[in-house]
């Protein structure tokens, strides 16, 4: 009867080399050494785990850096012929696309930017993207991972204000036969990627918040992303904290997003509302230090970003909060009044001890290395290695 080799690689032990993999992401250019000791695992334990997925080509060693004389330190790192995820980010002016093996490590693809954001023109040139990727790296290619500026659930975007887009089964419409397809919001998997790798890396709950158009984000424990129950969670600019004389593009009164981004510092300078809300608030602030008008518009709307925090840390009671997109800019420009507004919104008892606010780390490409995160998670599974152990075991060998 057909029965496998039992050194045969596909007999690992799927939890001490999901963790072994996972340190390697948390940590890149940690050694064997380093790893294993992390981890509570024996060095005779770690050495037949790493030469397994080596065998699975899953992990590899390479010559770190040197640093003086001695004996060469190898780190690891994805094997060359390892899984890969791709990710799009799909924002307001463009898309782009990367890529990353296991360590999550960003790789840049292409980049498009749009004559049109009807989703019948763009998504059939993702469509075409992953495709070529698909090509480009055989059954190397384990999952897809977008990242939109825009309201998802279940997968689809439901809404988004940016694009126009309503209703859009972007999963469905770029997926392939056996390939998964993840959907995100674009601040949701920039907090992620802070959480995993980034700014709050630390902290066991982190409040993740970016000022594109409007402001979204999320609340992220031990490293996994709080979406809600249909995935929707994060739209904290829809909260009420604004003028309820506004109306949002989203159909409600009052919104956060309209005071904090460059729609609101264009209303306080008498300006239309800008046609590149992101662009325009970058030029006001970046012109506040010399500028009294953009600094006296910067310093409102500052005012209602510290107050939002305020209300969004009572409520959450998180460890730290980071800022992407023009968020740090915004309280560099406004600091005193951010300050200000931040603590007197705080419940007394937070006073002393206020979770502190810093900047994002990844202040340019959070979402795609979010989105390459949650792709990974999909990969990184006893099914997803399962999966790929079946493919690289060879045949059933007969006896």
């Amino acid at each position: 009867m057909p029965s496998r080799d039992p050194a045969a690689p596909r007999d690992l032990r799927w939890p001490g080399a999901l963790a072994l993999i996972s340190e390697m992401r948390r940590n890149p250019g940690t050694t064997r050494a380093e790893a294993a000791r992390r981890l509570g695992m024996s060095s005779g334990l770690a050495s037949d785990v790493v030469g397994r997925l080596r065998a699975l080509a899953l992990i590899d060693e390479t010559p770190a850096p040197p640093l003086g004389r001695g004996r060469p330190t190898r780190v690891l790192c994805p094997h060359p012929e390892g899984p890969v995820v791709l990710a799009f980010d799909i924002q307001q002016r463009g898309w782009r696309s990367a890529y990353a093996g296991l360590d999550g490590d960003l790789h840049a693809l292409s980049s498009e930017p749009y004559s049109n954001t009807d989703p019948e023109r763009v998504l059939p040139r993702l469509r075409d993207a992953v495709q070529a990727a698909r090509t480009g790296f055989g059954p190397r290619l384990r999952a897809v991972s977008a990242s939109v500026a825009g309201t998802v659930q279940h997968g689809r975007v439901t809404e988004s204000s940016a694009l126009g887009w309503n209703a859009v089964d972007l999963a469905g419409m770029i997926g392939e036969p056996g390939l998964p397809v993840l959907v995100g919001n674009d601040a949701t998997l920039a907090g992620l990627a802070e959480a995993r790798t980034g700014a709050a890396r630390a902290a066991g709950v982190s409040l993740h918040l970016s000022v594109q158009v409007g402001i979204g984000g999320v609340l992220s424990v031990g490293g996994v992303p709080m979406t809600g129950a249909t995935g929707a969670g994060g739209e904290f600019g829809h909260l009420p904290f604004g003028d309820p004389a506004l109306r949002c593009p989203c159909g409600a009164r009052g919104c956060w997003d309209l005071e904090v981004d460059g729609r609101a510092l264009a209303r306080h300078l008498g300006e239309p509302v800008p046609r590149d809300p992101y662009d325009y608030g970058s030029a006001v602030l970046g012109r506040a230090a010399q500028d009294p008008r953009a600094a006296a518009a910067a310093g409102r709307a500052a005012a209602a970003l510290g107050r939002g925090v305020a209300g969004l840390v009572n409520a959450n009671d998180p460890d730290i909060v980071t800022l992407g997109g023009l968020g740090w800019p915004l309280v560099t420009a406004a600091q005193r009044t951010f300050s200000d507004a931040y603590r007197q919104g705080l419940m007394r008892f937070r006073r002393t001890g206020p979770p502190p606010v810093v900047p994002a780390a990844y202040s340019e490409d959070g979402a795609p290395r979010g989105a390459l995160a949650a792709g990974l998670d999909v990969v990184l599974t006893e099914a997803g290695l399962d999966a790929w152990s079946a493919e690289k075991a060879g045949p059933v060998r007969l006896t």
